[in-house]
């Protein structure tokens, strides 16, 4: 906690940083969608190492956020800070240098673990900065106009990085635009600690990254090692066995990373059941809706990212018509209206087969797009009005883990349904085509992998047209699978959160208003932690 009032001059450098580092950390999420096709050909990688080019990323994320935030009431945000940013541009550096899929996926996950330190620490600076109510709802806002903003126009950013200088550059663009940043921090952002910092829960960030890890790594390794194999059982057992401990560690922990009881607020557990299937729904589908676009239509890296834009519009205009409406509009209106537009979207996206165009994905996009800015939006507002303020931090990280999870889960379920039912599609529709069973097996795994069409590249003349044609008709099936089963979860998911959220009554509102101080500065009423 810092003694002094914040100038404006300290504010507006503190949100400039802020929502700077947030952009990046979070544009790294969706960026590398349409560099896959392109990482897939340098590496010769399968589906598995693309999947893991993102969950590498986000399960070090979602592990250590909570842990980050603690670290930052303890010994200082801005410390933290300034430690992420100068881990995440290390990471990045070693991403755009990376010589295999592995080496890219280990500094992907320094990546994910300099972004932790950084987003843990966001909020809490923001509500260090700004301690009056009127000032730090704008600055929320903005904070989540930069997240939706970042999610959403990764596509279109990395497709021309692609298109132009190459992949690599999705990553080594972020080395001096994060200097830059670290200089800002250094310079302009002041120091502040939590006035009651809770203990650091080590061990509770550890039982959650390595059974996170255990899943995701059991989930994209399922279909090649197979479901009932040894490794594949052992990995479920372990993943099992490690968020069990963090479970029962967390309900018995005095200072607790996780406090479950949160989840036992029926309003509390509807935002992060949506926070969740937005991410694992629309966003995790949006990474194999790329590896189509790109191999299955032929285009290529920027005008992938140009397929997406209508996405993105959409997102941006969505999100801060939705931050405006939040104190008229009922949060479980805005936050389960946002996912049923997101199941309707993916629903209409879900109609493609052999002879489809990219203008079949538009109609899809507009209202998935709606779906996902509102979302970001309403989703945001709902975990700072729905936390008492003594949770409040706790509350918001929880919400912004949930992310994580979801997109990392999203990623690898919904990978290995597609890799399954293109990689049958494909063999069933080559069964009859004059090629050696190895020939038609091989196939059938590119296909699998996402390379689409362009699986069919060294078949002889005569049948590489009947190939084409099956890899189009597989791969849209996979796709259309996925998609439909995205859309039937965020439809339950929109149910559940209409069901379970409300808005604070009188007397809620009221306890919240008397509440003690967070830890972290951050409190729903306005006032900062500790501030007369």
């Amino acid at each position: 906690m810092s003694d002094r009032p914040p100038t404006w001059d300290v504010k507006r450098w503190t949100l400039a940083v802020v929502c700077t580092a947030t952009f990046m950390l979070l544009l790294d999420l969706t960026v590398v969608f349409v560099a896959l096709s392109s990482i897939q050909t340098d590496f010769h990688s399968d589906l598995g190492s693309l999947q893991w080019v993102v969950d590498a990323y986000t399960v070090p994320l979602a592990g250590l956020l909570l842990t980050a935030g603690t670290l930052g009431d303890r010994i200082g945000r801005r410390r933290v800070f300034l430690a992420g940013m100068a881990l995440f541009t290390a990471g990045s550096l070693g991403c755009a240098l990376a010589w295999s899929s592995l080496s890219l996926d280990i500094t992907r996950a320094g990546q994910g673990a300099g972004g932790a330190l950084l987003f843990g620490v966001a909020l809490p600076l923001l509500g260090e900065a700004f301690p009056q109510a009127r000032e730090r709802a704008g600055a929320i806002g903005a904070f989540g106009a930069t997240m939706a903003a970042a999610t959403a126009v990764g596509p279109l950013v990395g497709g021309y990085l692609v298109q132009g200088p190459g992949w690599r550059w999705i990553f080594l663009i972020n080395v001096p635009i994060g200097l830059a940043t670290l200089a800002g921090g250094r310079l302009r952002l002041r120091e502040s600690r939590g006035a009651a910092a809770r203990g650091i829960d080590a061990s509770g960030a550890v039982l959650l990254t390595a059974g996170l890890f255990a899943l995701m790594l059991a989930v994209i390794r399922g279909n090649d090692e197979g479901w009932a194999s040894a490794p594949i059982r052992t990995l479920f057992a372990a993943a099992a066995i490690l968020l069990a401990a963090l479970f029962v560690r967390e309900l018995r922990a005095g200072e607790p990373m996780l406090d479950l009881r949160l989840f036992g607020r029926p309003s509390f557990l509807g935002v992060a059941v949506a926070v969740f299937a937005m991410m694992a729904t629309l966003v995790a589908a949006m990474n194999y809706t790329a590896l189509y676009v790109a191999n299955t239509l032929g285009y290529g890296p920027s005008a992938t990212g140009l397929r997406f834009l209508p996405l993105t519009i959409a997102s941006f205009v969505a999100a801060p018509v939705t931050a405006a409406l939040a104190d008229r509009v009922p949060p479980r209106l805005t936050v389960g209206g946002s996912l049923l537009l997101t199941a309707a979207g993916l629903a209409l996206t879900a109609r493609l087969d052999a002879d489809s165009r990219w203008t079949a994905l538009v109609a899809g996009f507009v209202v998935a797009g709606i779906g996902l800015g509102a979302g970001s939006a309403a989703t945001s507002n709902a975990a700072l009005s729905l936390a008492e303020p003594a949770r409040a931090g706790m509350a918001t990280g929880m919400v912004n883990t949930m992310r994580q999870v979801g997109l990392a889960t999203g990623v690898a379920v919904l990978g290995a349904v597609f890799q399954r039912r293109a990689t049958d599609a494909t063999s069933g529709q080559l069964a009859s085509v004059p090629l050696p069973h190895d020939t038609i097996a091989a196939l059938s795994e590119a296909v699998g992998s996402g390379a689409g069409a362009q699986a069919a590249a060294g078949v002889p003349g005569p049948l590489r047209r009947t190939v084409v044609e099956a890899a189009r008709a597989a791969t849209a099936s996979g796709l259309n699978d996925i998609l439909r089963i995205g859309a039937i979860a965020a439809a339950v998911c929109a149910v559940v959160a209409l069901a379970t959220i409300r808005r604070e009554t009188p007397t809620e509102e009221s306890a919240v208003r008397t509440a003690p101080a967070t830890a972290d500065g951050l409190d729903t009423t306005g006032e900062t932690a500790g501030k007369p």
